[in-house]
Order: C-alpha cells, then structure tokens, then sequence
C-alpha cells in the first residue's frame, strides 16, 4: 500500500538554536529519511502555535488532494502536538468516509539523544498503509498508542505519550511492527470542505471558574461572536454572571455550546437553580463529551455550511450524540 508524508514543522521538526531555544529547522524531505518508500512534500515549516485557519485549511485540502490519488492509501501528517488535535478533528470533519490520514509529532527535537520522532514517524507509516485502518478518518498516534482524533487531547507537556483519550482510551496501539486497531468508532456525516470556505465565522471559548462575571462573554458578544463554546463547570453549570450574559447571547441570536472543564465525563443538564438545566432551557446545546476546542470547530464548520443558525444546530446535532457519553437529547432550542 502506498503512503504520502506531508509535513508541516513542529518539534519533530525542531533543533537548538544558538538563541538557546528550539526552533523549527529541518525540512519535510530530511525529516522523513526513515521512510524511503513513502512520498514526501512539505508543506509548511511552522510551530504548530503559530498556525492560523488559514494555513490548517491549506493543509486540509493538501491531504484532499493526496487522497484524490488512486495510488495513495492512506496520509501521513506530521505535526507539532500543541495544536495538533484541532488539526486532526477538522480533518475529521472533511475527510470522506473510507479514507483515514494519520496525525504525528514528537515531544523531544530533532537533535536530541532520545528524539522520540522516528518512531513515531514509522508507527504512523504503519497505521496508514494497514488495511484494518482503513476508513477510521483521522488519526493521532504518538507513543505507541492511536488516539481517535474526536478523542484525543494533549494531556502532558513534556511526556512522549503526550495524548490520551481522556473516558474513552485509546483506539489501537502499535507493537513492533503490528498495529492492532480495535473497531472504528462512529463517524457521522461530516462536511466537505468546499463548503467551509474561510471558517470566517467567529466563535470563541469561555471558561468558567469560582464567581466568573461573564465580562469576557459580553466581550465576545461585542466583538461581533456568532457561537460561543463555554467551558464550564461539572456537567455544565455557569456562575450567576455567566448565565446572565449567556442568556443575552441567545437573546441575540448567538449559538451556545457547553461543555466542561473536567478531563473526563459528558457536559449534560442536571442541575437548575442557575445551573445547567437552566442553560439547557434557555436555548444552549450541551457538547456530551467533546472538548471546547473541537466543539469551537464544529461550530465554526456548522455556521460555515448554513446560512440558518437552525441548519447549523441540525448538522451539529449528529457529531454530539456519539458513543457512551451521549447525554439527554438535546432540548427545544430558541434559535430557531
């Protein structure tokens, strides 16, 4: 089965430099000597810190395009781990549903004694090309372990195995040269990328903690936001402040997404007298288990595709009520 390797910088792609920091250095084609077979073509050279919409929608559509090849099987994408998992659960939003592109990085640069990029590299070559992954959209592997990318979060800042999947765990892992893949989770009808254009609508994250205000929603809301994702607390309680100014989003016609700060759980509406039942009442739409930051994307695609903050709730709805952690069905929403 043939593989194509596009990369885009990161650590994996990093080296000292005389500043006393790390820095991105080492092009696509010296990154990926370990993998003589595969096609290599750099993308970009970038911290993944560094990268805006712009440049993960050129991405995106340079993994399209690869796939578009009746001689590619399968893509993989090295990347830097900060931003990694956004990349990776838009991908999975766009990608068609028998084909699957697998995310990696390193956690050590380039140069170092105990660089962790290599291996990384050649399990991700392997999880490409095995035909029991074929289909599972797309992937993060790092460690050993495959991370569904509707799952996987960062969960360490130094460690090699940097992601987890917090309440779900991993997917696969890969041993030697066996991967072992266990079956494919659910995977909705997502969206095709031409219909995205820019992602030029603006949605913003809020967390919440002890006695928030919510001057940073009305901020939002100043700023001209069309979603909001408010990272809240417990199953998806807002402090008194917080409600009021989310309750004056919806007034105005601005589409709310709750989840949670915990790890682990589903963002669901149990609790009224200001919690999240009341939210759930006033119109906001609880994000089960996703996280804030992959809930801003499919909002942002959701808007993106429909002219209708209606439409949008529809194609939202199916990508929030996956696996175990689904949560009640979603309430009368005062978008509509």
């Amino acid at each position: 089965m043939s593989v194509s390797v596009l990369t885009t910088g990161g650590t994996i792609a990093s080296l000292p430099s005389p500043h006393g920091d790390v820095r991105v250095a080492v092009p696509g084609p010296d990154l990926a000597v370990t993998a003589p077979a595969a096609r290599v073509r750099e993308v970009m050279l970038a911290h993944s810190f560094n990268l805006t919409m712009a440049d993960v929608l050129t991405l995106a559509r340079r993994v399209l395009e690869e796939l578009e090849d009746p001689g590619v099987d399968g893509v993989v994408v090295t990347h830097g781990t900060d931003t990694m998992e956004e990349t990776a659960y838009l991908l999975d939003l766009v990608l068609p549903a028998d084909r699957t592109v697998v995310l990696t990085g390193a956690q050590r640069h380039a140069d170092a004694p105990d660089a962790d990029g290599p291996r990384n590299i050649a399990d991700a070559l392997r999880i490409a090309a095995a035909p029991q992954a074929r289909g599972m959209g797309a992937l993060i592997t790092m460690a050993g372990r495959i991370h569904a990318a509707r799952y996987a979060t960062k969960v360490h800042t130094l460690a090699p195995e940097a992601f987890a999947s917090p309440g779900h765990g991993p997917v696969g892992l890969v041993r030697h040269d066996h991967v072992d893949i266990r079956p494919a989770p659910a995977r909705p009808d997502g969206f095709r990328l031409a219909e995205l254009g820019g992602l030029e609508a603006r949605v913003d994250i809020v967390p919440v903690h002890l006695d928030a205000d919510g001057v940073q929603i009305a901020a939002c809301r100043a700023a001209g936001a069309r979603g909001l994702v408010l990272q809240a607390l417990g199953t998806g309680n807002p402090t008194p402040g917080v409600f009021r100014e989310i309750a004056a989003c919806l007034d105005a016609g601005i589409a709310v997404l709750v989840t949670s700060r915990c790890a682990e759980g589903p963002a669901t509406p149990v609790y009224g007298a200001g919690g999240g039942a009341d939210l759930a009442k006033a119109g906001a739409v609880f994000a089960g288990s996703l996280s804030a930051p992959k809930a801003r994307l499919l909002l942002m695609a959701a808007l993106a595709a429909e002219t209708r903050t209606e439409k949008a709730l529809d194609r939202l709805l199916p990508h929030l009520l996956l696996g175990p952690s689904t949560s009640a069905p979603a309430p009368p929403c005062r978008w509509r």
